[in-house]
């Protein structure tokens, strides 16, 4: 293990977001570290296995890129797997939630990742200093992380799983389940939420996020680099070759059109 040693901040009862009188077992408080405004905002919390697919990780990142994108915080657990690829690409918006003291850096794996969300995002833990990752905490750890959502998202989940166990919580809470469209074998628990009617299916990125978010693309996005550049129409290679895949996230909100391979601001 891996010991941080800057301050730990602590939230009192009554300072804690409202979202979580809705679980059965409260909670007292919350150490935290970073900036605890992010608890304010809108979330969308996401969770899945730890041993995802690459097909998975890659549908999470451009998922959380866009809820960021749009002011929609994202939430998870600091896991190998799907929460620290939702960490990443929703970085500096997104809130962590930890089975142990914040003094130490667990799992040790995703040291890097965990230390930039203290350093420009938030990690909350309701376990104080010295308090060791126990397995049953990170089944306690998940009901905060779903909690603290408007929505939650299972990207993918085996039949028995800590993943499973965030969408029993969810429904009991009234919390809308979410899940990513999945090959028949590679998702079961998923799979199986869908086929019950249990979970709502992601299929377009940008319509999901659009029903979570008060996001005015036209009013918040005024003199933004990439639409001046592009209101005009200009060839893809080149907004490519400029700005990269941030024109892709652009077109997935709404932001700019692609149409024979001409980029314009909408």
């Amino acid at each position: 293990m891996v010991f941080y040693m800057k301050k730990i901040e602590f939230l009192q009862k009554s300072e804690l977001p409202k979202e979580l009188n809705r679980l059965k077992k409260g909670v007292n408080g919350l150490y935290f570290i970073g900036d605890k405004n992010l608890l304010k905002q809108p979330k969308i919390s996401v969770v899945g296995s730890r041993k995802a697919s690459v097909y998975t990780k890659e549908w999470v990142y451009s998922l959380c890129k866009a809820l960021a994108n749009a002011k929609i915080c994202v939430v998870s657990g600091g896991a190998l797997g799907v929460d620290i690829a939702a960490h990443q690409a929703s970085m500096p918006r997104t809130i962590s939630v930890f089975a142990n003291g914040l003094d130490t850096i667990y799992p040790i794996a995703n040291k890097k990742s965990i230390l930039e969300i203290y350093e420009n995002a938030l990690a909350v833990s309701e376990y104080n200093i010295g308090e060791a990752p126990l397995p049953y905490r990170f089944l306690e750890r998940n009901r905060i992380v779903v909690g603290l959502g408007q929505a939650l998202v299972v990207a993918q989940a085996d039949l028995q799983s800590g993943s499973m166990q965030s969408a029993l919580m969810a429904r009991k809470m009234g919390i809308p389940v979410y899940v990513l469209p999945q090959r028949i074998h590679e998702s079961k628990g998923t799979n199986k939420l869908l086929s019950e009617g249990k979970a709502n299916i992601i299929n377009d990125i940008g319509e999901f996020v659009a029903k979570f978010s008060n996001f005015t693309p036209s009013l918040d996005f005024g003199g933004d680099e990439i639409l001046d550049f592009c209101q005009n129409g200009v060839d893809l290679d080149l907004a490519l070759q400029k700005f990269g895949d941030k024109i892709y996230e652009y077109e997935i909100l709404g932001l700019v059109k692609i149409s024979n391979l001409i980029v314009k601001s909408l």
